[in-house]
């Protein structure tokens, strides 16, 4: 019971670290590169660190025209997988919402985003919700499981 205890504590304090947001002139040049010669006029490029299948990743936000864009790099610049923006209802894991209720009882989701395994390992969510006033960055594995960080407003 210790470690896991010890393991969720741990899990929390990566997870605060990685709500941050990171402006584009310190996303990574290799990565920038690679984004403009798929989206040439891509524009107001953000990203934030994450971790998806116990992997360290650069979450990389931009548009184009009216389209947005997710993408996630791994810190040395490869790239990963592309994120699918989604409606919060085509959430599929069916034990999620029930332990979203019972976490936080009364919550709105601001945004889905659907993270394939490029490994064909699974897929996993990456949520921001709101409840209470408070914002949340949460990831749901393909167990349902959740992993969340309180985000500073």
């Amino acid at each position: 019971m210790h470690k896991l205890l010890l393991v969720l504590t741990l899990l929390f304090s990566a997870l605060s670290a990685y709500a941050e947001v990171i402006e584009k002139e310190g996303i990574p040049n290799t990565i920038t590169d690679k984004i403009y010669k798929k989206h040439a006029n891509a524009i107001d490029l953000t990203a934030e660190r994450k971790n998806h299948f116990s992997q360290d990743l650069l979450k990389v936000y931009y548009k184009e025209g009216e389209d947005k864009f997710v993408d996630y790099f791994r810190p040395d610049g490869h790239f990963f997988v592309s994120g699918l923006i989604i409606a919060a209802d085509d959430m599929m894991f069916t034990d999620s919402k029930e332990k979203l209720k019972a976490e936080f009882n009364d919550y709105k989701i601001k945004q889905a985003i659907l993270v394939v395994n490029p490994n064909g390992a699974g897929e996993e969510y990456d949520v921001v919700l709101e409840t209470q006033g408070k914002a949340w960055d949460v990831i749901i594995d393909k167990k349902g499981n959740l992993a969340k960080a309180e985000i500073d407003n």
